[in-house]
């Protein structure tokens, strides 16, 4: 049974949003990248389709349009974190604020690192999916988490690991 884009995009377009706004860090970027990927994929449809793996594709399109989107020399503007001491204490739970330092940790990762985290830890998938949507071996998938979350632990004071297995 084939899929027709309007289901697709009912079904699955939240989620293709939560995507692009944690590889993003920013809600409106996030929204124009689907945007763009899905007008594209439209023009496509019945071959994405025929490829049995529309989730991969229309993913693979977000983060290349984000590529895309950071190579523009109008768009060399990086967030700075001058302003995000926005929170009065008792305004916001403990949870969203870390939820906040989290997602600002993420935003400062490479862009292999940051769509390796995000599809890992945020989409839970499999290291062979996250593969198969950046275009690289397993093992690198593995290398990219390893020294992302080594980074993170870094900005959080605890100590890096050498392996992501224990021996």
């Amino acid at each position: 049974m084939t899929v027709t884009f309007e289901e697709y995009v009912a079904a699955r377009g939240a989620s293709l949003v939560r995507f692009a706004r944690l590889l993003t860090g920013d809600p409106h970027r996030a929204e124009d990248l689907v945007q763009d990927a899905l007008a594209r994929a439209y023009l496509r449809w019945d071959t994405i389709v025929r490829v049995e793996q529309p989730d991969a594709y229309l993913r693979r399109m977000v983060i290349n349009g984000s590529h895309s989107w950071w190579r523009r020399r109008s768009n060399r503007e990086t967030p700075t974190d001058t302003l995000v001491e926005r929170v009065a204490p008792g305004d916001i739970d403990t949870e969203t604020a870390e939820r906040d330092a989290i997602l600002r940790q993420i935003a400062r990762l490479s862009d292999r690192q940051r769509a390796v985290v995000v599809l890992r830890y945020y989409e839970d998938l499999d290291d062979a999916t996250i593969a198969d949507i950046l275009g690289c071996s397993a093992v690198t998938v593995r290398s990219h988490a390893l020294k992302a979350l080594n980074i993170l632990r870094a900005q959080v004071g605890i100590a890096p690991t050498t392996s992501g297995r224990k021996r």
